[in-house]
Parts: structure tokens; sequence; C-alpha cells
């Protein structure tokens, strides 16, 4: 097990993140896109949004994620009668004390799994937004911080939509990733039943590594990694480019050219690099930025999807040499 936060560099962060993977895929199949973009979010320290149909294995994606890194984990199901202190906590009465003490809610955890986010009433969804942003929540007065490290990962199910309260576009752009999760192919499917023959253990991941040598590698990326100014224009001019697409009625804000910076740090340090390089960019463009793209109606209509504008955006902008 890792744990020498005192000497963090790209190599370090290369051969943590290729034991998470190693450990991941021996309990997730055909998941590495989800798997990438969680290491992805945890060293950025943002959020994740999975959108895919139930029963392709995203809580125990989440959960064999949290077992790799010695965090703590809980998971939270979302229901429409759900209440802001459900998920936060709230003030109770300690009798034998005579006073009010405040009891933590589910969300006081490392990693906080968020199944179908979409099926919380809006003020239980602002509440968790909220918490996201500060990192901490505010109870009569009194702000108490969440663990940290601190990521959520929220999911969505695209297939049943009666009875939902879909988040607003501006909360979407909270979560810093989103990512689709599809059925697995028949190789797949195969494998995942061949693993079930073997154990139905929801966790079986080991540890890697733990909450401080987490941390010390955010604060890598925060302030280790090099980026070129042309790099940073590159951002700029893709962001840019989305925003002024005649197609799209609300392009990229700020916070997305944010994102996509902050998560091509992570992604080069992962590939054993302290510089971000244009590929890096790239790769992580989809993920970042197509959940804040909102496409005129009837470009919407016909056919056109975010992805295809970030698609365009990168074939318009040349990456610098």
């Amino acid at each position: 097990m890792f744990d020498a936060e005192e000497i963090v560099d790209v190599e370090f962060i290369k051969e943590i993140w290729n034991a998470v993977k190693g450990e991941m895929q021996k309990a997730i199949v055909g998941l590495n896109h989800v798997i990438e973009a969680l290491f992805i979010a945890l060293l950025s320290e943002g959020h994740v949004l999975l959108e895919g149909p139930p029963g392709v294995a995203k809580t125990m994606a989440a959960q064999n994620f949290a077992a790799t890194l010695s965090m703590s984990f809980r998971r939270i199901q979302m229901v429409p009668d759900m209440l802001p202190a459900d998920l936060i906590g709230t003030m109770i009465y300690d009798q034998k004390e005579g006073t009010f003490r405040f009891k933590k809610g589910p969300i006081f955890a490392n990693i906080v799994l968020i199944d179908e986010i979409n099926r919380a009433p809006p003020k239980t969804q602002a509440a968790l937004l909220e918490a996201m942003e500060e990192k901490a929540v505010t109870i009569e007065g009194v702000t108490y911080r969440l663990p940290r490290p601190f990521l959520v990962l929220a999911t969505q199910n695209p297939i049943e939509l009666e009875g939902t309260y879909p988040l607003p576009e501006a909360q979407v752009s909270r979560f810093m990733l989103y990512v689709k999760v599809n059925y697995p192919d028949a190789d797949d499917e195969l494998k995942i039943l061949k693993l079930k023959l073997r154990t139905m253990d929801r966790v079986l991941a080991k540890p890697v590594t733990g909450q401080r040598t987490v941390l010390a590698m955010q604060k890598f990326v925060r302030e280790k990694v090099y980026v070129d100014e042309e790099i940073l224009k590159y951002i700029r001019d893709i962001v840019m480019t989305i925003r002024k697409d005649p197609r799209v009625l609300i392009g990229c804000s700020p916070r997305a050219s944010i994102a996509l910076l902050m998560a091509a740090k992570s992604y080069a340090c992962m590939n054993g690099r302290d510089y971000v390089i244009p590929d890096d960019v790239k790769h992580v463009a989809y993920i970042a930025l197509e959940h804040r793209i909102i496409l005129k109606p009837e470009v919407e209509l016909g056919g056109v999807k975010p992805e295809d504008i970030v698609k365009s955006a990168l074939e318009k902008v040349s990456p610098p040499r």
C-alpha cells in the first residue's frame, strides 16, 4: 500500500493510478473510461455525473473506488420526499445534556454516491450542490467542514423520467465531469458472468493508498503541474468556439474552461508528465464540456448532440505546436 505523501511526483501519481486501475479492473468489467474519469475528478477535486441505465455497475464502481483509496463511502438513494436534512444532517435535542447537538447526515464521507439524483426534489438537490461547491454545510449559523478528500458521484437514469426532477442546466455544470455508461458488449458480458461464478462479493478491490497521500497528490496537481500560456489560449479558443457556434443556445462558461484545465493537468500526471500537452486537453474535452452545452431546440430535433459541438470545436481550433 502506497503512503508516501512527502515524495509525491508525477511518477508516483502514475504508479498510484496504475495500481488503482489494476485493482478496479478486478471488480469492474468494461468501464475503463469511468475508472479513468473518477481518478481525474479525484485529483482535480471535482465531482462526476454518471448517466446510464440501471444495472451497469455504477454503484459497484464507486464502492470499489473508495476501497482502493481507503476512504469512507456512503450511498444515498434519492427519493421524491427526501428533505435537505436527510442529506446534510440536522439539530437534535440531547435529553441527557439538555442541549441541541448536530447529527451529521450521510454526506459526511469522503466518497458519496448519490443514486438517481433527479429523483430528489429541487430543494434537496440545491442542498447537495451547495455542499459540493463549498465542501461544507451550515446549520443554525454554524459551518461544518466536510471530510477531505470529498468526491460526489451522482447517477442519472435516462430512461425513467416519470416522477423525476431533472437537474437545471446551471446545476448540471457544477459537476466537473459528465460520463455516459452504456451496456457492456458481448465479450464484457461474458466476463461479468464468469466473475460472478467466482464470487458474489461487491467489493473486490484492495486498498492502494490512503487519504493523506490523495491530499498530497491533489496539492501536486494544483501547484506543480506546468501549463504553458499557449495551452491556456488553446483551452480558451476551444471554449470560445463552442460559445460562438450558431447551433448553440447557451455555451460553456468560464467554469467549463477551469474544469477543462484541471482535468488536463490531472490526466497529464496520470501519464507521468508534470506539464500539459494539447493531447491532454483533447482527451478530456468531451467529459469536461459536453454537459455544459445547451443546443437550440430546432438543432436538437435535427439530431445534433453536444458531443458533435465539442468535436467540431476541436477540429476548428489548431493546437499549439
